[in-house]
């Protein structure tokens, strides 16, 4: 049998879907489980151990995608989110079984659909998620083990910068993704400054391509014995992670990609129940999450606060 599971959006998206990957392959070992999934998470999706094979879901290249379907001879889908376009690539590849959410236009693309209204936020995404796998089996199981993500012990980044003794603790501010809740550049400073007392510690700095203006002004106001770490590939990201202690950020793609490696967390959300933890927490174990919602007028209380939960996740 062949499953072919999509999520073909952001890395966070792709990130939080994992659990439904992990399950249906574990309720169906013998099975071949194919993940279509957008450029940015292909990298990611081969590392999966419980993904046997990737498509990529191109938009430039619909029939090409359409051909590639064909030639898997998918037997069933699971849609954990759906467009039109993706609806009409699955109806047309001819898959008898076509699963996900009943929630939008789409739908009428898809012969087995469960009514879901995420925006009510009664779950994460992740048990939204898991809950389509019941309409390919009532009975599975839903339990998954985290980390989701498992990497071999490529550790070059420590050993190029001497550092394998050390607690890496990254700092990633990330002013260019969608999450609506963070810290200002300021306060990610003023808690390194704390972080940087703790004994036996390293802070890396993180940016991605939208915060080159963070970067300029960070470069200027810390120490030395900061580093500033531009990733090359999503990949060699994920690596830096699996070997740190902690990521600090917003709740946008790299949180989850520390998720999926099973790292601890501090992560900030906006005020919102959609954008909340209640809605988009990450897949680590909850015990090394720390899910802090702020809104844009913070005080330094909360400030004050944070800084605290800070030292005593990393002395946990």
């Amino acid at each position: 049998m062949n499953i072919l599971i999509t999520r073909h959006d952001k890395i966070g998206d792709f990130v939080t879907s994992l659990p439904l990957y992990y399950v249906v392959k574990k309720s169906n070992p013998d099975a071949t489980i194919f993940a279509l999934v957008s450029e940015v998470n292909i990298e990611i999706a081969k590392k999966i151990d419980f993904i046997d094979e990737v498509i990529l879901y191109d938009r430039r290249n619909f029939w090409h995608m359409l051909k590639s379907i064909k030639a898997a001879n998918i037997t069933i889908s699971i849609s954990a989110f759906i467009d039109t376009r993706l609806g009409l690539l699955l109806f047309l590849s001819g898959i008898k079984s076509r699963i996900a959410p009943a929630t939008k236009l789409a739908q009428i693309f898809f012969n087995k659909t469960l009514q879901q209204r995420r925006s009510l936020v009664e779950k994460t995404e992740i048990e939204y998620n898991l809950d389509l796998a019941k309409l390919l089996n009532s009975e599975i199981d839903l339990a998954y083990q985290a980390p989701l993500l498992k990497l071999d012990n490529k550790q070059e980044f420590r050993l190029d910068n001497h550092l394998q003794v050390k607690k890496l603790i990254l700092f990633h501010p990330g002013y260019g993704g969608s999450s609506e809740g963070n810290l200002t550049l300021d306060d990610y400073l003023t808690l390194s400054n704390t972080v940087r007392k703790l004994v036996n510690t390293q802070i890396i700095w993180v940016f991605g391509p939208d915060d080159l203006n963070a970067k300029e002004k960070v470069e200027g106001l810390i120490p030395d014995s900061d580093i500033i770490y531009q990733p090359t590939t999503l990949l060699d990201y994920c690596y830096l992670i699996r070997d740190s202690e902690l990521l600090i950020s917003t709740s946008t793609g790299p949180m989850h990609l520390a998720g999926a490696l099973n790292i601890k967390t501090v992560s900030f959300f906006g005020s919102n129940l959609f954008a909340s933890p209640k809605r988009w927490a990450a897949v680590n174990e909850t015990g090394k999450q720390l899910n802090i919602q702020v809104d844009e007028n913070y005080s330094q209380d909360l400030f004050k606060n944070i800084s605290e939960l800070v030292i005593q996740k990393l002395n946990n």
